[in-house]
């Protein structure tokens, strides 16, 4: 099913864009929770109207976006913890990990945000991406060291 998305959703797109989706999505998440409407015609026109209010949010949203890169690039997150005789870690350092040591440097960033591919499972020192917007990801740096 096509449809106008209402409001910026990660993994679909922009405010504005047009947007092919799984007709289940679409009836019972996007269309009831009024983040988007169906591609027709008519509503083609009415987005077009509000096209300058959302070239608006966009450009608000990017800004806000590319501050808080700014204020996260080159950030230094220390986690502490166990690790056997191989320098191994017992557990592993995950997202829920990382968050709650950004957050305790008053930075608040949501899980789904940190770009983390796998666990670490060893001590060292990692680049970690954090994915503020769409196309701006600063990273920043997550120091593993034995408790």
């Amino acid at each position: 099913m096509k449809i106008i998305l209402k409001e910026t959703i990660e993994s679909l797109g922009i405010i504005g864009s047009e947007v092919t989706v799984a007709d289940g999505y679409a009836r019972n998440y996007l269309l009831p929770q009024n983040k988007a409407v169906r591609a027709t015609p008519q509503n083609r026109k009415m987005m077009e109207q509000e096209r300058a209010k959302f070239d608006i949010q966009i450009a608000k949203e990017t800004g806000l976006a590319e501050e808080m890169a700014k204020r996260l690039e080159g950030v230094v997150c220390k986690i502490s913890a166990k690790v056997s005789e191989e320098d191994r870690l017992y557990g592993s350092v995950s997202t829920r990990d990382i968050e709650d040591a950004l957050a305790s440097q008053d930075i608040e960033v949501e899980k789904k945000m940190i770009l983390l591919n796998e666990p670490i499972k060893n001590i060292g020192t990692y680049k970690i991406p954090i994915r503020v917007y769409k196309d701006v990801e600063p990273e920043i740096i997550v120091e593993v060291m034995p408790e």
